[in-house]
């Protein structure tokens, strides 16, 4: 090597030392990796599904629920649900609903008809339920009445369609009990042998004390014009059983899903007509709708009135059954259905159903209801949000990637959380002062991560950003300085970290001002 060579070899020995020492600088600096900062990292967002931003329907998106029906009970509506749940065929593919393995009820409340609180499932039937002579738990129904002081709740369920039986609970979430231990109706009970269907109750507390129960369904042979298998009931002062003998509702051509309300001193029965596809008589309702009638008692005689809400397929392009239930709320009614919306959005359209709500108008003139309209668009928001309460993390207004999970002390939290997914609160009210600090619970932090706040959209303003460090199972509380959050704004909480794990759980959130 002549000395030409050897210098041009210290020279690259040099370059290649100093490239080196910036390498391991960087890996030893003062600054983990895990503790890396989030403003630069760029994520990509999770598009959220079946309901979208500023749309209310369908209510919740990170789960299913059928068959609604709705109690008003300290401020609050909650609406239970069949738990529509996905089954999958051995290759893995999702397959038709078979509504076999249901035993589970779901529950949904709101203050405010946009935002809503999860609160997981009531085990009704099966093994772990608290009806374990029962199989199923359909289409439930709910009632709150008054008993010895204490205020109790009643919810009515469908045993498939063989039996109705009726769980006991001190609260709208329970905890429930199975206080006859058998079904209260069954095709022995005094005028219900002829039932096809023995399923779909609704429940009706009059001013009086009195209470009612109504159900049936199904169409025997040749009989799609007046099926004859509707039917209603007295119920004992305890609301656990049956008084009397049940009575045929004669609604025409009816199929399935009873319901009941009052309004200025008429009773509503409420149900959705049967599929017959020959000729109907004029004024007879169509196929797949929800039909009502009315009477000057809760136990008729009835007044076939007409239709007020067409079937799901006509206003989503996805049919399938059609059922609701009726409730006032805040000095305003509504009517919740359901609807494949969500299944539909997630490339599954095969009997999954998600709740929806739209209003309901009563003419006074000719105690007619008018014709119901059906869309994503929902409902008007009642009231603000209010987020220096603290907030459960399943109270979503919308969301992109995020589950449920219950935690073994029982509350639910959201879970399933990658970077680029997002919760979000509708209309919140931070008022003129605004916020200054945002406190988060969170458990499982794989490694660091953050919450950013951002206003408006999931890409909006941003007010403050909350850096979560790795966490073991134990929830653990975070806080972030908060600026520019005033007056009323749809809140997002957008998480990011590393891609391809999960970030985090968060158990709840607080402003404060």
């Amino acid at each position: 090597m002549n000395a030409n060579h050897a210098k041009l070899a210290v020279l690259l020995l040099g370059c290649l030392a100093a490239v080196l020492i910036l390498l391991i600088s960087s890996h030893h600096s003062n600054t983990p990796k895990e503790e890396f900062t989030m403003e630069d990292l760029q994520v990509k967002l999770t598009s959220a599904t079946g309901k979208v931003p500023p749309q209310g329907n369908p209510l919740v998106s990170h789960k299913f629920g059928a068959d609604p029906y709705a109690l008003v009970f300290d401020g609050r509506v909650y609406l239970y649900t069949t738990n529509d749940v996905l089954e999958y065929s051995e290759d893995g593919s999702v397959k038709d609903n078979t509504y076999g393995n249901i035993n589970k009820i779901g529950v949904i409340s709101s203050a405010d008809l946009v935002n809503w609180t999860d609160h997981g499932v009531i085990a009704v039937a099966g093994p772990e339920g608290a009806a374990k002579w029962a199989t199923q738990s359909w289409a439930p129904a709910i009632a709150h009445k008054v008993v010895n002081g204490q205020d109790k709740f009643f919810l009515y369920f469908a045993n498939n369609a063989s039996g109705i039986g009726v769980l006991e609970g001190e609260s709208p979430t329970g905890p429930w009990k199975d206080p006859i231990g058998k079904a209260l109706i069954l095709r022995s009970t005094p005028g219900v042998e002829k039932v096809t269907w023995l399923f779909d109750p609704a429940v009706w507390v009059d001013d009086d004390g009195k209470a009612y129960i109504y159900f049936g369904g199904g169409v025997p042979e040749g009989k799609d014009e007046w099926p004859d298998t509707a039917r209603v009931m007295q119920l004992g002062d305890d609301m656990v059983s049956v008084v009397g003998q049940a009575q045929v509702i004669p609604a025409p051509f009816m199929f399935e899903d009873a319901g009941i309300n009052k309004y200025k001193g008429t009773y509503y029965f409420t149900y959705c007509s049967n599929f017959y596809n020959g000729v109907r008589p004029v004024g007879s309702p169509p196929a797949g709708e929800i039909a009502y009638m009315t009477s000057d008692h809760p136990m008729g005689p009835w007044t076939y009135r007409g239709t007020i809400l067409k079937n799901p397929g006509h206003f989503f392009g996805v049919g399938g059954n059609n059922h609701h239930v009726i409730f006032e709320f805040k000095n305003a009614w509504y009517i919740a259905y359901h609807a494949q919306t969500l299944s539909k959005a997630m490339g599954v359209p095969k009997g999954y159903r998600s709740t929806h709500l739209n209003e309901v108008t009563f003419r006074d003139a000719d105690h007619s209801i008018a014709e119901i309209t059906a869309n994503y668009e929902g409902v008007a928001q009642l009231e603000p949000f209010h987020p220096y309460e603290l907030v459960t993390a399943v109270t979503i207004g919308w969301q992109a990637g995020i589950q449920s999970e219950l935690t073994s002390d029982g509350s639910l939290i959201a879970a399933d959380i990658d970077s680029g997914d997002w919760i979000s609160a509708a209309k919140v009210d931070f008022g003129g002062e605004g916020a200054s600090l945002f406190k988060a619970s969170v458990s499982e932090v794989g490694s660091a991560a953050a919450i950013e706040l951002r206003l408006d959209s999931a890409g909006g303003k941003l007010i403050g950003t909350l850096q979560v460090e790795a966490t073991g199972a134990e929830a653990a509380e975070y806080q972030a300085e908060v600026s520019g959050a005033e007056g009323i704004h749809d809140l997002y909480l957008v998480f990011k970290g590393q891609p391809d794990s999960k970030l985090l759980k968060l158990h709840s959130w607080q402003f404060e001002q």
